[in-house]
């Protein structure tokens, strides 16, 4: 489509799909939901807790009870119920994911711990404690108000 100097044209799909391309040629991956494993339910609906590798190892010890656990190379995810991060400031560098979600930029992760019985969460708030007192971050309701 040719315009005229000065003016922009119009995005075509086929114009889209080439800018996210890049310049190896290879297409974004497409954002990827952690799916419950097989024979368990998620009566409370299903969000995601990333932390760095590194941490995974230090976190799983400290918690009373630990839920389906993903893996890639760069992240362990923890299943929680949705709606985990309401009123809650997930310390960093954890992340929150809503729906279980992995990011596109993420390698789609492996179950590395799955629990007894039906049930796929690691309960929030332990985890969240876990992850402030691992990165030295004051919880939510602990610091101070500004007016």
């Amino acid at each position: 489509m040719r315009t005229a100097p000065g003016r922009i044209g119009v995005l075509t799909l086929d114009t889209l799909v080439r800018l996210g391309r890049g310049p190896g040629g290879d297409t974004l991956r497409a954002p990827h939901r952690i799916t419950v494993p097989e024979g368990m339910t998620a009566p409370l609906g299903c969000d995601a807790v990333a932390v760095p590798a590194r941490l995974g190892p230090l976190v799983m010890p400290r918690l009373p009870r630990v839920g389906c656990v993903y893996a890639d190379e760069a992240h362990w995810w923890w299943l929680v119920p949705s709606d985990s991060d309401y009123a809650l400031d997930w310390p960093s560098p954890s992340r929150y994911a809503t729906g279980a979600i992995v990011p596109d930029s993420a390698r789609i992760p492996g179950l590395i711990h799955r629990p007894d019985g039906t049930l796929p969460y690691t309960p929030p708030i332990p985890l969240y404690l876990t992850l402030c007192r691992l990165t030295d971050t004051p919880p939510t309701w602990s610091r101070p108000i500004s007016a």
